[in-house]
């Protein structure tokens, strides 16, 4: 199988995705063009004309498949290069541009949304990579025509949720570690390994440090996760708070450090306010780590139960007092379970291949969701 796979915002997420599609599906070929993820708007709308004039000639050689980030311009640029429109295409939505927090939204946020309407009525396939992504993407979408003065189609949402399918990110291979026993008593070792931007939480995060002191509990904290020229203030406020409780504080270039330091804690924990999957969470729990998230997002479809604490969006102290609790009884919690076993590459490889297969056969009976 010969894919053009174009990813139109490159951040690390998209990126990630790409090198598991490669090394999942090895005997596939792969052309892959991506651009820098920086100026939102323009990167956006502007993909398509940069694409057609200065990769025309890769966008016209042979490929029978073309997968495409939701963050392309798809309807356009099957417009400017004919070529591209005979292909069967893949839509992959990493994250929706409906579901942002009001203040992360991207500028030009309602650019976005027009671009990733058309781009999934010009796609023959919409795979998202959860449930919660798809089902927020088709509700935002139906607010929006509501919106729209005259002229509005119906029946977009439910044409578009027919054409829909769940396919999560593979979790590279490496992540998933044989669970070690972990040393009883002493401090708690957490770990918060995520973007150091306003969706992840990082004034929840500071909330819950402060209950946790306040209440005298003994533990640690892993601040991972990848930084920005720009980032809250609350970070620095942490490493000030927390002192020598910090066991480490930045982002970890090594990947194998990295997952070391998952695998030597006892909890990672989410504060989110936007997750599309909980990577992050997944690669916590290949390492053996127990992990506790919020219950909202797409966190109750992966997680148990037992690993979600109470959500109070509204109300930040309320949550942390919640997350408190549940960190304090962790150590008598069940083991941690098997939540990132559906992303491991050997089960995802199946499923992208008779999904992407069947769309390059021309067979629109996709088989059914079975992860």
């Amino acid at each position: 199988m010969r894919v053009l796979l174009l990813s139109a915002y490159a951040a690390d997420s998209h990126r990630y995705w790409v090198r598991q599609l490669q090394a999942m599906l090895p005997d596939w070929s792969f052309t892959v063009l991506e651009l820098p993820p920086r100026h939102f708007a323009w990167r956006v709308r502007g993909n398509p004309l940069y694409w057609s004039q200065a990769q025309r000639e890769v966008l016209t050689g042979p490929a029978d498949l073309l997968l495409a980030t939701s963050m392309v311009d798809l309807a356009t640029l099957r417009g400017l290069v004919p070529e591209l429109a005979r292909l069967p295409t893949a839509l992959y939505f990493h994250e929706n541009q409906f579901a942002y927090p009001d203040n992360a939204s991207p500028h030009g946020v309602l650019e976005a949304q027009m671009v990733s309407l058309y781009s999934a009525l010009a796609a023959d396939l919409l795979c998202f990579n959860s449930a919660w992504n798809r089902d927020t993407f088709l509700a935002g979408l139906e607010t929006l025509l509501k919106k729209l003065p005259d002229r509005v189609p119906r029946g977009i949402p439910e044409q578009l949720a027919a054409n829909s399918q769940i396919l999560p990110v593979p979790l590279a291979r490496e992540s998933y570690i044989e669970p070690k026993p972990k040393p009883e008593g002493g401090p708690l070792r957490l770990v918060w390994n995520h973007r150091w931007e306003y969706d992840k939480g990082p004034d929840r995060l500071l909330a819950l440090c402060e209950r946790l002191l306040a209440v005298e509990c003994e533990f640690t904290l892993a601040l991972l996760g990848q930084q920005f020229r720009q980032q809250p203030t609350e970070f620095a406020q942490l490493q000030r708070l927390l002192g020598d409780r910090l066991t480490h504080f930045g982002y970890v270039e090594d990947h194998g450090a990295y997952r070391r330091i998952l695998a030597g804690s006892d909890i990672a924990f989410s504060t989110a306010v936007h997750d599309f999957q909980g990577i992050a969470m997944l690669e916590a729990a290949a390492a053996g780590c127990q992990v506790l998230v919020p219950d909202r997002l797409a966190y109750p479809e992966i997680f148990p139960a037992a690993q979600l604490y109470p959500s109070f969006p509204n109300d930040i102290p309320k949550e942390a007092n919640a997350l408190t609790r549940y960190l304090v009884e962790a150590r008598r919690m069940a083991p941690p379970t098997d939540a990132a076993r559906a992303c491991h590459p050997d089960l995802l490889a199946p499923r992208y291949a008779s999904l992407l297969g069947a769309l390059q056969a021309g067979d629109s009976h996709f088989p059914p969701e079975s992860v």
